[in-house]
């Protein structure tokens, strides 16, 4: 038994140069990345700053911390969560029809090659842009950065929307209809099920991904914590620096544990 496995081992394709070639290949990348970084930019001002924000973390400034107001650390948070969630539930509702119209077992070649052409459109447009654009639109606040994240979800969720609508199980659907199921009847009992767990946990998973880009949107003026943060930097309030990143930290760390949970009993069930 032995000495077949070992026959068999030897028959195999020798791929250690190609191996040898992609390592090389990679190896060549990096070095050549590398020419691109102006390391003289660092200098004795850079780790001061990096020194002062570390101390900002270790002795932050707890009134901006705990205050309610609108001004405060909580209230900023708060709304960081709203911009997240809301740009996260109206992209996920656009997304809906977007991947039917994508998915090529339902659709004409012509229709849904279209609608993924308009989608890699989407996604190759940077958030920070979408909210120059509609801040422009708008005006700066909270609705902007509403804006930014529902168009930026569309590209990712109705992509990942379409592998899941590609594997209905259509069996399901030829027994009802055997039955004599009405279309209602089919998509409310044979389709909408199938989609529910799996569309809910891409869409906690975007709302994950939302909570983090809402946070550098405010940097444009997009609404949240993200303004508060980079004018306490400019100003060199390091103090307040460290209230919010501290904030902002708890505030990840909680959304990733719950978001985990919930997607694991989704798919798990």
């Amino acid at each position: 038994m032995n000495q077949r496995i070992l026959t068999e081992l030897n028959k195999e394709p020798n791929k250690t140069k190609q191996y040898v070639i992609l390592v090389a290949v990679l190896l060549g990348a990096f070095i050549w990345s590398l020419s691109a970084l102006n390391f003289n930019a660092m200098d004795e001002g850079g780790g001061k700053i990096a020194a002062n924000i570390l101390k900002g973390i270790v002795q932050p400034d707890t009134n901006l911390l705990f205050n309610g107001t609108k001004q405060g650390v909580t209230y900023l948070l708060f709304e960081t969560i709203c911009i997240a969630f809301l740009g996260t539930i109206f992209g996920a509702i656009l997304s809906i029809p977007i991947a039917f119209l994508m998915a090529p077992s339902i659709m004409p070649k012509p229709v849904y090659l279209f609608m993924r052409a308009f989608v890699v459109v989407l996604r190759t447009i940077p958030a920070l842009v979408y909210g120059l654009m509609f801040i422009r639109v708008t005006g700066p606040g909270p609705f902007a950065g509403v804006m930014t994240m529902s168009l930026t979800s569309i590209g990712m969720v109705s992509k990942l929307y379409v592998d899941v609508i590609e594997e209905i199980d259509t069996g399901i659907l030829e027994s009802m209809d055997s039955f004599g199921c009405t279309t209602f009847e089919k998509i409310r009992f044979g389709i909408i099920p199938q989609l529910i767990a799996n569309f809910t946990s891409i869409t906690i998973y975007r709302f994950d991904m939302n909570l983090r880009d809402a946070t550098i949107l405010g940097l444009v003026g997009a609404g949240g914590i993200g303004a508060p943060l980079i004018f306490a930097m400019n100003s060199y309030r390091w103090n307040q620096v460290g209230s919010i990143l501290i904030g902002l930290i708890v505030l990840i760390l909680i959304v990733e544990v719950v978001s985990n949970y919930l997607r694991g009993k989704l798919v798990n069930g």
